[in-house]
Formats: C-alpha cells, sequence, structure tokens
C-alpha cells in the first residue's frame, strides 16, 4: 500500500528536540542570547543594511511596524483582494482602513494597475503581498508609492527565499514582515521577523516590542507542542492513517473541513493577550539552526516545481504558475488550476495525494470586511485554484507519483 501525501509539509531539523533540550538544561528556554544573534543571523541572510525584529507573530510584526511609524488614524491602506484576513484586520484594529487592490489570477498577486484604481490622498501605505512566495511587481509598485506619497511594507509571510531583481523580498520597500509558523518556509514553531533598511524606524519598531510582555512559558510550550503534533500529522506515515482517511470521507460527503483547521475569523480590537508576548529565546534558536539550511530547503522545493511542471505541462487545460526572469519563486505552495477542478481533486484524493483548493482569503466579500457582493474578478477567478504538495522533504519517487496522478486525474 502507497501511503498518502499530505498537502502540506513542514521544514524540521532533525535535532530539534536536543535543541530544546539543551535550551531547558542552560535556563535559556525564554529568555537568553540566542534572540539577538538570530536578529543578526536574518539580517545578514537577508542581506547589507537590514535590521531585524523579532515578534511573536508575523501579524504582530505588522502591528509593530504599524505602531513605530504612527502614520494618521483613520488613513487607508491597500491591501490585495486574496490575502490572509488577519493583516488587514490587524490594520483595522491599529486605526486604519484597508482598502483592496484586485490580483492577477495568474500570479495571484495585486496588479499596479489595480492599486491605481483604489489609491487616493488618504492612502498611507501599500502592503503587496508576495502570495504563495511569488515575488510582486516591486518596481511599478514602488513607482506608484512614490507618486502618491506611500509606504511600501511588504508581506513575505509566504515568500522568505524568493527574489526579485537579485533581491531578496523584504528588503524592497520601507519596511516587511516575515512569518515563522510552522508551515512557512522558516520554521521556528511561531513568530515572525520585522525588517527595515531604516535603523531609526528598527530603532522605534524595537523599542515598542520591548513594551510587551516576556513570554510565557506556557505559551511557548503551547506552540512546540502544536508544531510537533502538526509535523507529526502529516508525515505520511501517520497522515495516511489519521486525517487522510477524515479528509475522503469528507470529500465523498461532499463536505469541506477546511475551515475548521485555521483560526476563527473575527474582530482582532483589542489584540488577543496571547498575541503580545516577545520571541522566545528556545524559538531562536530553532530559528539560527534552521537558517544554515534554508538555502537547500528553498532550492529542493523549486527543483520539485520544475519536475512536477514538466509532467503536467503536457496536459491539456492545465494552467500552471509562470515565473517572471527577474525573480525566483519560493514556492511556499505550487498553485494551478486544473480541468474539472472538483472532479480532479476526488479523483487525486482516491489515489492518496491531497490538494488544497485555497486557504487564503478574498477578503472584500467576507463578512468582516462588509461582505460586498461585488465582483473581484481577478481574485474570485483564484477561487478555482488548486494547491499540488511539492514541498522539499518530499522523495523524488513521491514527487514524481504527485505529478502522475494529477495528471491523471486532470485528463479524466
Amino acid at each position: 500500500m502507497k501511503l498518502a501525501i499530505s498537502r502540506y509539509g513542514a521544514r524540521v531539523l532533525p535535532n530539534t528536540g536536543e535543541l530544546i533540550a539543551g535550551a531547558i538544561a542552560r535556563g535559556e528556554f525564554l529568555e537568553g542570547p540566542h534572540v539577538a544573534q538570530f536578529q543578526r543571523a536574518f539580517s545578514d541572510w537577508l542581506g547589507e543594511g537590514v535590521h531585524s525584529v523579532p515578534a511573536s507573530y508575523g501579524r504582530m510584526a505588522f502591528h509593530y511596524i504599524l505602531q513605530a511609524l504612527n502614520l494618521p488614524k483613520g488613513s487607508d491602506i491597500v491591501f490585495p483582494a486574496l490575502t490572509f484576513w488577519v493583516m488587514p484586520e490587524v490594520a483595522r484594529a491599529a486605526g486604519y482602513n484597508p482598502i483592496f487592490a484586485d490580483v492577477d489570477p495568474l500570479t495571484f498577486n495585486m496588479t499596479p494597475a489595480a492599486i491605481e484604481k483604489v489609491i487616493t490622498p488618504k492612502t498611507v501605505a501599500i502592503v503587496p503581498t508576495h502570495v504563495w512566495g511569488m515575488p510582486c511587481d516591486m518596481d511599478e509598485i514602488l513607482a506608484i508609492a512614490k507618486k502618491h506619497g506611500a509606504l511600501v511594507i511588504e508581506d513575505c509571510a509566504h515568500a522568505l527565499g524568493a527574489t526579485y531583481k537579485g533581491k531578496n523580498v523584504g528588503t524592497l520597500g520601507d519596511a516587511a514582515i516575515f512569518s515563522l509558523q510552522t508551515l512557512k518556509p522558516l520554521n521556528t514553531y511561531g513568530g515572525g521577523m520585522a525588517v527595515t533598511k531604516d535603523a531609526a524606524l528598527a530603532e522605534k519598531i524595537a523599542s515598542v516590542v520591548a513594551g510587551e510582555p516576556a513570554p510565557t512559558e506556557e505559551i511557548v510550550k503551547k506552540h512546540l507542542k502544536l508544531g510537533k503534533i502538526q509535523r507529526i500529522t502529516i508525515q505520511p506515515n501517520v497522515f495516511s492513517f489519521t486525517l487522510f482517511p477524515l479528509l475522503w470521507t469528507c470529500a465523498y460527503l461532499k463536505y469541506n473541513p477546511d475551515p475548521y483547521f485555521w483560526e476563527k475569523i473575527r474582530p482582532l480590537s483589542p489584540l488577543p493577550m496571547e498575541y503580545r508576548e516577545r520571541y522566545s529565546n528556545v524559538q531562536a534558536i530553532i530559528g539560527l539552526e534552521s537558517l544554515k539550511h534554508l538555502k537547500k530547503w528553498t532550492a529542493d522545493t523549486q527543483a520539485n516545481a520544475r519536475r512536477v511542471s514538466d509532467v503536467l505541462r503536457q496536459v491539456p487545460g492545465i494552467k500552471l504558475p509562470e515565473v517572471p526572469a527577474d525573480r525566483t519563486h519560493a514556492f511556499y505552495q505550487f498553485c494551478a488550476y486544473l480541468p474539472n477542478r472538483d472532479a480532479a481533486v476526488f479523483a487525486c484524493l482516491k489515489r492518496g495525494v491531497d490538494l488544497e483548493t485555497l486557504h487564503v482569503d478574498v477578503c472584500p466579500h467576507m463578512e468582516i470586511f462588509g461582505g460586498s457582493q461585488s465582483p473581484v474578478p481577478g481574485a474570485d477567478a483564484t477561487t478555482e485554484a488548486v494547491q499540488i504538495p511539492i514541498y522539499e522533504s518530499l522523495s523524488q519517487e513521491q514527487i514524481d507519483r504527485v505529478a502522475r496522478v494529477v495528471a491523471q486525474s486532470a485528463k479524466a
């Protein structure tokens, strides 16, 4: 029997348990020197002149950037219509109006033309989100921002390891955020990073973060435990006998369990107290060790994307990610369009390959942002996409199987 392949994979250090045990033994589980070391290493990885400040979440890194910038309350901030709901909600909780620009359904990123349609004199910032790890059209976006006097805060939650014209994403705008959650390109079992090349802004962000409470042992252990459960559950030898039968049954009954796997959508004002803790030393230890592997992890994932693409581009009707020559894709997710999508997804599941349909949000349609029924053509089109597993921990045999199963299912 061939084991089932999960839609998600986590990047895991084989010595994670030893690193955690060592931190506990040295009394450096919550606080210690490794947080500052990780900041410097993360900055060095991104490039010269970069300053990094760790936070409890990527969303909190964004919150701290907004606090440090002290932009006029009631101003507008432009987000892509296709993004994780929590980012525009954090902006709203901080006193700003989220405004949504449509996206290109092939790149999944908001377009410069769409930004021009929604930008006004009230706009103080643009948040280009490098969705799935594909860099946005940054030159054009930066030019629009400059013309209108707006700042650019890159959302790099999916994109650590991606480059635009030879530069790492996160180093192109006025500031940026990264996520260090379990399934992200760099996994420290939660956490985030605020990044900027402006030393004065970095000092302000660090000052805001320093005013937050120290991490609690309970919360940090909860993050580590949850991350361990996630990474074990999605391993093929466990996934095949736990989540996979549940997903298969739900698919057979035409029931979508996906909303139960994600955070509950709700107002974030006031911000939940567990958000407001500083980054822990044990997570920084894991982050330092993980940075040593990041280039290889990224390269292996990109190689898997090429291998799957080589097979799937032979199938009529499949639309694959196209990466412009001036940038590289981190492939946090490999998103494509399949003919007869729902039937193809079910056919893949029956053959032991789990595909995700969409786990970010078309925000203008969400009740929390007003529930507009007006079409958002590009973002609406992305709801027909699928995410195909290509993560670097899959063996070549497994990658070839994924490609073969998806190709067969798309032809059926």
